[in-house]
C-alpha cells in the first residue's frame, strides 16, 4: 500500500488561503520586479548611453553603441542569470531555499546600485564596468528563479498552488511597468530642468551633460523594492517540505508550520522506512525513466519560448521605430529620446503584457497548465504569421495601430500562455530533493533562448539593403523573414508542450511520486 503523505504536508495542501500566502507573493515576488526591472530598463537606455559615450561631431545620426558593446549591454545579465539559476538552484537543494534565498537578494541589490555608478567618463571604462556589474546582478537574479518558484510551490495549497506561483511571475509585469514609470519621470523632470535642442539643429547641445544622470538613476532605481523586502525574507521559515522530506525533520516542520497556518499541527514521529528507490539522483536511471521526458518537455518549452519572447522585447524599440511610433533620432534631443521610448513600452506593457499575466492568474487552476501553454503557443504562431506575411501592408503609416494591435496580441499570449507556464511547471512536478535543481536546469535552458534570441535577433533583423542596416552591422535578413522564424519556433514548442504533464488539482508528493512507496 502507498505511504501516507505527511499530517504537516496534508496541512498546507488543504489550508484555507490566508494573508499568509499573500505576503509571500509579495515576498518572492519582488526578485521579479527587479529582475523584469532590470532587464527591461536596460532597453530604455542603451540609446541614451549611445548619445553620450558615442557621439560623433560628424555623423548625420546621433551616437549609437556600436554592435559588440549593445550585444554585451543586452546579453551580459542574460548569461549572468543563466549561470545564477543552475548554480543557485543545485545549491537551494543542498542547503535549503531559506539559506540560499537572502543571499541572491543582497546581489541583486548591491550590482543594481553598483552598475549605476559605473566608473569613469570614458566609454570604455563606463562599458566595462557596467557589463562586468550587470552579469553579477543577472547571476543574482538568476538564483530568485528557481527559489521563488520552489518556495511559493511548497507553500501553497493544492486547489490555488498554479494562482500562487502564477503571481509572483506576475511581478515581473509591475516590474516592467514600473520602469516604464521611473522613465517617464526622470526623463521629464530632466527636460523641464534642462531643456536642449534637437540633434539636428545643435549636434553638441541636444545632449546636456547632466543626461549621465538619467540612465544612472533609472539603473539604480530598481534595487529599492529589493531591499524593502530583505528584512520579511529572512523572516520566513525554511518551506515544510524541505524540512521534513530532504532535511527529515519533521518536528522542525510541524512546529514552522503551525506559526505560519496559525493552527495548532499534531507532531508525527515516524520511523523512516526508506525505499531505496526513491533515494535515485539527477543522473540516475530512475530519474530518466520517471522524469526524463517531463524534463525535456519543460526544458525545450522554455527554451522555444524565449527565443521569441526576448528577441521581441529587446527590440521593441526597434520595431517601433520602423512604423514611426518612436521618431527618426536625429528630430529629438537625447533625453526626448529616453521619455518616448518609455512612452511606447508603458503603453504596450500597460495594454498587453500586464494584463496577461493576470489573466494566467486568474485562469489556472480552472482550466489547467497545458491547457494554457498549448493555446499560448498556437495563438503565438497565428499573430507572428499574421504579422509577418503581410508586413509591408503593417508598415503603411494608416495600417500602424492595426499593427501594434496584432503585436500586442502576442505579448498577451505569451504571458497567458507559455511565458508563465513554463516558470509554474517545473516547480510542481520533480521531487522535494531535486525540484529547486530541476526548476535551475528549465529555467537556465530559458536563458539560452534568451540568449539566442536576443544576439541573433539584433543580427537577423538588420535589413537586406547594407544601405539602410545599423551603424557597424552586416545585412541581415530583415524583419519580415525574422518574423516568419519565430513563427515557427513557436509552433514547435507547441508541439513540445504534449510532453509536459498537467499539475492541476494534484498534492506536490503525488507529482513527484514521492508519496508512493510501497510497503
Amino acid at each position: 500500500m502507498a505511504e501516507q503523505q505527511l499530517g504537516v504536508l496534508k496541512a498546507l495542501d488543504v489550508a484555507k488561503t490566508q494573508l499568509y500566502h499573500f505576503t509571500a507573493i509579495v515576498i518572492a515576488g519582488m526578485g521579479f520586479f527587479t529582475d523584469a526591472y532590470d532587464l527591461f530598463c536596460v532597453s530604455l537606455v542603451t540609446k541614451l548611453l549611445g548619445r553620450i559615450y558615442y557621439f560623433n561631431p560628424l555623423s548625420e545620426k546621433p551616437g549609437s553603441l556600436p554592435p559588440h558593446v549593445a550585444a554585451a549591454v543586452n546579453g551580459v545579465a542574460l548569461c549572468g542569470t543563466l549561470a545564477g539559476q543552475l548554480f543557485f538552484g543545485w545549491l537551494g537543494d543542498k542547503l535549503g531555499r531559506k539559506k540560499v534565498y537572502g543571499l541572491t537578494l543582497i546581489m541583486m541589490i548591491l550590482c543594481s546600485v553598483a552598475s549605476g555608478l559605473s566608473f569613469g567618463n570614458q566609454a570604455k571604462g563606463v562599458m566595462t564596468t557596467l557589463c562586468f556589474f550587470r552579469f553579477w546582478l543577472g547571476f543574482g537574479i538568476g538564483g530568485d528563479y528557481p527559489l521563488s518558484a520552489t518556495i511559493m510551490s511548497e507553500y501553497a495549497n493544492k486547489k490555488t498552488r498554479g494562482a500562487f506561483i502564477a503571481a509572483v511571475f506576475a511581478m515581473q509585469g509591475v516590474g516592467i511597468l514600473a520602469g516604464g514609470f521611473v522613465g517617464l519621470a526622470v526623463s521629464s523632470i530632466f527636460d523641464k530642468k534642462f531643456p536642449s535642442p534637437t540633434y539636428a539643429e545643435d549636434r553638441f547641445l541636444s545632449t546636456p551633460p547632466q543626461a549621465d544622470y538619467i540612465w544612472r538613476i533609472i539603473v539604480m532605481f530598481g534595487a529599492l523594492p529589493a531591499a524593502l523586502t530583505y528584512y520579511w525574507r529572512m523572516k520566513m521559515p525554511e518551506t515544510a517540505r524541505y524540512t521534513a522530506l530532504v532535511a527529515k525533520n519533521i518536528k522542525q516542520a510541524t512546529q514552522d508550520m503551525s506559526k505560519v497556518l496559525q493552527v495548532e499541527l499534531e507532531m508525527e514521529e515516524r520511523t523512516e522506512a526508506k525505499d531505496p528507490r526513491l533515494n535515485y539522483g539527477l543522473f540516475s536511471k530512475e530519474f530518466l525513466r520517471r522524469h526524463g521526458l517531463p524534463l525535456l518537455g519543460c526544458t525545450t518549452t522554455w527554451f522555444l519560448l524565449d527565443i521569441a519572447f526576448y528577441s521581441q522585447n529587446l527590440f521593441q524599440k526597434d520595431i517601433f521605430s520602423a512604423i514611426g511610433w518612436i521618431p527618426k533620432a536625429a528630430t529629438m534631443n537625447a533625453i526626448h529620446e529616453v521619455f518616448k521610448i518609455a512612452r511606447a513600452q508603458t503603453l504596450i506593457a500597460l495594454c498587453s503584457t500586464v494584463p496577461g499575466y493576470w489573466f494566467t492568474v486568474a485562469f489556472i487552476d480552472i482550466i489547467g497548465r497545458f491547457a494554457i501553454q498549448l493555446m499560448g503557443f498556437f495563438m503565438m504562431t497565428v499573430f507572428m504569421f499574421a504579422i509577418a506575411f503581410p508586413y509591408d501592408h503593417w508598415i503603411k503609416p494608416d495600417n500602424r495601430i492595426g499593427f501594434v494591435v496584432m503585436y500586442s496580441l502576442t505579448f498577451f499570449f505569451a504571458n497567458f500562455g507559455p511565458n508563465a507556464t513554463t516558470f509554474i511547471v517545473p516547480a510542481e512536478i520533480f521531487p522535494a530533493r531535486l525540484r529547486s535543481t530541476c526548476h535551475g536546469i528549465s529555467a537556465a535552458t530559458g536563458k539560452a533562448g534568451a540568449i539566442v534570441g536576443a544576439f541573433g535577433f539584433l543580427y537577423a533583423a538588420q535589413s537586406q539593403d547594407k544601405n539602410k542596416t545599423d551603424a557597424g552591422y552586416p545585412p541581415g535578413i530583415g524583419v519580415k523573414n525574422s518574423l516568419i522564424m519565430l513563427g515557427v519556433i513557436n509552433f514547435v514548442g507547441m508541439l513540445f508542450t504534449f510532453l509536459v504533464p498537467e499539475p492541476k488539482g494534484k498534492s506536490l508528493e503525488e507529482l513527484s511520486g514521492e508519496a508512493e512507496v510501497e510497503k
